[in-house]
């Protein structure tokens, strides 16, 4: 068995690294070559956190597996991130332990590649301001990949907690690129494109607040409850996901859903625009938004890509199991 500590990741695998593995996963989603298994999500009642697994099957690239792991709010008091996770993989054809792979960074690059990938494929290609809602340990890895799709001029970012923001602006520096914060009006009136990235349980952003043309990645809702964006604004744009299913239980689109705003078959797989059965967008005046639940295949295709990187450098930790 393959072991890969978390200490080793970030040297190990890039954000390029991350983007290819989940654009793959994406387009064998839609062409239904892989599939996520159902989601388990508790709360422990313990320690405030929030506890689960994610996992699935891509028949292409044979990958199989789960992420087990979650949520502990209080973590930043030990000295730890608050999201805590490890990948388990399997060997397709026998069903042994192939590799364990450490989650937490992986997770982080993952996530920020799926809302870079959703900018790639149906932002306008002439947006030049970027909005980030929220300042989090996760919105820098949005906000470094999200600068790599697009040739952004400024960033705007608002924040419940400002003085947070601050991680925001030193990216923004080390990028040479023009940093504000602004109220959510501003916000959404000059963003092209928009990122949010929060645990809220109410809507942050309201469709009145987001002009033509906006692209919109809403990656903080995974949770039943949570809502970072009005409904009444996913349904004023062309709703597109990671996974439809996920998508209208636990993601932002379930609060649409459930106010009768929004049809299920009205919201595309990101995965079919990558595959080019779906257009994506189709106006420079279209509102499209990419609901990011986060799928268990996302980490499957990242560790596996981690573990070939390891075994090709040779730096792989082996044991028998």
């Amino acid at each position: 068995m393959i072991i890969i500590p978390e200490s080793a990741i970030a040297e190990l695998i890039t954000s390029s690294d991350c983007l290819k593995a989940v654009e793959e996963v994406f387009a064998s989603m839609a062409n239904r070559s892989a599939y996520n298994f159902p989601v388990i999500r508790e709360a422990i009642g313990h320690a405030d956190a929030l506890y689960g697994f994610k996992s699935g099957f891509d028949r292409k690239s044979l990958a199989l597996g789960l992420k087990s792991g979650g949520f502990w709010p209080n973590n930043t008091s030990r000295g730890l991130t608050n999201h805590q996770s490890a990948i388990f993989l399997f060997d397709a054809d026998t069903g042994k332990c192939r590799a364990v792979v450490g989650g937490n960074l992986l997770t982080a690059l993952r996530t920020a590649a799926a809302s870079a990938i959703s900018i790639k494929y149906l932002a306008r290609k002439d947006a030049k301001v970027l909005g980030m809602i929220g300042a989090g340990h996760q919105s820098t890895f949005q906000l470094r990949a999200a600068l790599e799709q697009r040739a952004f001029e400024k960033i705007l970012a608002w924040n419940p907690h400002p003085d947070m923001l601050s991680r925001l602006e030193e990216v923004a520096k080390e990028e040479g690129l023009p940093f504000e914060a602004v109220d959510r009006d501003r916000l959404g009136a000059e963003s092209d494109v928009i990122i949010s990235i929060t645990s809220s349980f109410a809507p942050l952003l309201k469709a009145s607040q987001v002009r033509a043309g906006t692209h919109l990645a809403c990656m903080g809702t995974d949770t039943k409850g949570k809502q970072e964006i009005e409904a009444e604004l996913l349904a004023a744009a062309t709703v597109f996901t990671d996974e439809v299913e996920q998508a209208i239980t636990i993601g932002e689109t379930q609060h649409a859903i459930e106010k009768g705003l929004i049809r299920k078959e009205a919201v595309v797989e990101l995965g079919a625009v990558i595959n080019g059965t779906h257009p994506g967008r189709t106006s420079q005046d279209q509102v499209t938004l990419f609901d990011g639940t986060g799928v268990g295949l996302q980490d499957l295709a990242v560790a596996s890509a981690a573990v070939e990187l390891a075994l090709a450098r040779g730096v792989a930790i082996e044991v028998d199991f």
